[in-house]
């Protein structure tokens, strides 16, 4: 049988996904790459993989996609690593640079300064540009509050503005796969959850963030029906800007 190939997002809120894939027989049946999440999208949607583990906003852009897990990406409130950094109140922001690395978390914070903080901005792609704010994601946020006078968690910010977790990626797929691998691949991901205090003794003291408090607090991994509703709701929302 050709090997399922599945590319996952590289950033320390997928280490336990990552633990239970390589400590299950899954991964004797994978190609497994790890990449940035806009390259996780990019492979998918050019059918370079078979899976991949993709910014929710990257979804409708995939052929075929489907949800193949009962996990995900995902928080209840303050992520602690999705973040809109500014210089200025929110109310104040003219300019944001956008991050390069997620459709998603560009997105959200277009629709959060749209709707929920209600002011209008120019945003940028041009990294080397001079803004009021930056949308930042993932390990390279760890550390940085001090960095900035402001610091607007979208996850905190979603759920004040729709009341809803918010789900940042999926586990997708742009074909059928066996339904024995599904349930297989589901079981190792579950299996890695279970096991976070054992992936977090495996992890660097990184400075600036409480990997912990992040991984068994901030991040929920649950795919929930809550979490499905938010995501039709932040596609409808991406939909209108």
């Amino acid at each position: 049988m050709n090997k399922i190939k599945i590319s996952a997002v590289s950033y320390t809120n997928t280490k336990p996904f990552i633990y239970g894939i390589k400590h299950s027989s899954i991964l004797e049946k994978i190609d497994l790459s790890l990449d940035i999440p806009a390259d996780c999208a990019k492979k998918l949607i050019e059918n370079q993989v078979d899976i991949g583990l993709i910014p929710v906003a990257a979804i409708p852009f995939v052929p075929n996609a489907q949800i193949i897990s009962s996990y995900c990406i995902g928080s209840v409130g303050a992520v602690n690593s999705v973040f809109i950094f500014s210089d200025v109140p929110v109310e104040e922001i003219k300019t944001v640079k956008l991050d390069p690395q997620s459709r998603t978390s560009n997105n959200l914070a277009k629709v959060l300064l749209k709707n929920h903080f209600k002011v209008e901005v120019n945003f940028v792609n041009d990294q080397s540009a001079t803004t009021d704010a930056i949308v930042l994601i993932g390990d390279r946020t760890f550390g940085r509050k001090a960095d900035f006078k402001y610091a607007y968690d979208m996850g905190e910010e979603w759920m004040n503005f729709t009341g809803l977790p918010f789900m940042y990626a999926a586990w997708v797929a742009n074909k059928p796969i066996p339904e024995d691998f599904l349930k297989d691949f589901d079981i190792a991901l579950g299996e890695g959850i279970q096991n976070i205090p054992t992936v977090i003794n495996e992890l660097s003291v990184i400075e600036g963030i409480d990997i912990e408090d992040y991984l068994l607090h901030k991040l929920n991994f649950e795919l929930t029906e809550e979490k499905l509703k938010a995501k039709d709701l932040f596609l409808d929302l991406v939909g209108q800007l």
